[in-house]
């Protein structure tokens, strides 16, 4: 699916997208005419989605970004030639394994990438959007920003505290057109997706079908992945004037998974 021409492009920064949901919101984003400022820890890999999307007729310039590094966030916005207008949190990985022989360090890690990471990069960029009174904040959060699985604890952690920041950032924006929302789907096949499945068969001492068919699909009436084009279509309405009094939401992209 091609999104629609937007009547008025904006300058979207969207983190981790060197791969996964990340490149693929970034692509279809890109192809409804907005500016996309590809960012990644992996330079390389955000350079290769950003060059995909200007042969394409877009227009993408790649950036090397560590949410967990204060320097690289000063840096990346001192190399801002103008304000970005939306920031799409979308930076993550995954650890799956029990919390009794979970290594701290990287339950660490999770968080901060995926918690303080985005407050980090939020806090940077907000004055640029008062500056223009005009900001959108879009945190891919997850169903686990509501619901829990086990092995999960840090993954979790992190995503439900995306809820709460949206909520206080929701009140700390009001006095300006800056809105921030988390959009939570469940599982997108991606290779962080691929790798979890692995993960959980052995885990749970199961098949990677089994984990895919009884773990990720059963519990969702719908029983289907969720696809790039849905977060980009939710994240392009978002941007819209027609959003503007939607902030602090948790937008649940879960297939009926929540209202059993």
């Amino acid at each position: 699916m091609t999104l629609p021409q937007h009547s008025n492009p904006r300058r979207i920064l969207i983190t981790g997208a060197g791969s996964g949901i990340g490149a693929g919101i970034a692509n279809e984003l890109a192809a409804q005419g907005h500016h996309l400022l590809v960012t990644d820890l992996d330079l390389d890999a955000a350079r290769t989605v950003a060059e995909r999307i200007n042969e394409s007729g877009g227009l993408a310039t790649a950036m090397s970004l560590d949410v967990t590094c204060d320097s690289s966030v000063d840096e990346l916005v001192r190399r801002l030639d103008q304000p970005v207008e939306v920031l799409i949190n979308n930076a993550g990985l995954q650890h799956v394994e029990a919390l009794e022989s979970f290594p701290m360090e990287k339950w660490e890690q999770l968080v901060q990438v995926m918690l303080i990471g985005v407050a980090r990069l939020t806090r940077a960029l907000l004055p640029g959007m008062r500056q223009q009174d005009f900001g959108r904040v879009i945190n891919v959060g997850s169903i686990h920003s509501l619901v829990a699985s086990a092995y999960k604890s840090a993954y979790v952690s992190a995503k439900h505290g995306l809820i709460g920041f949206s909520r206080v950032l929701a009140l700390e924006t009001a006095d300006s057109d800056i809105t921030i929302n988390t959009i939570c789907p469940t599982y997108v096949r991606t290779p962080l997706v691929d790798r979890q499945i692995a993960d959980q068969a052995r885990a749970h001492g199961i098949s990677e079908d089994e984990v895919v068919d009884r773990i990720m699909l059963k519990p969702m009436p719908k029983g289907v992945f969720i696809s790039f084009e849905e977060l980009a279509g939710i994240a392009a309405f978002l941007i819209a004037p027609a959003a503007r009094n939607i902030t602090g939401q948790a937008i649940v992209v879960d297939g009926g998974w929540t209202v059993q």
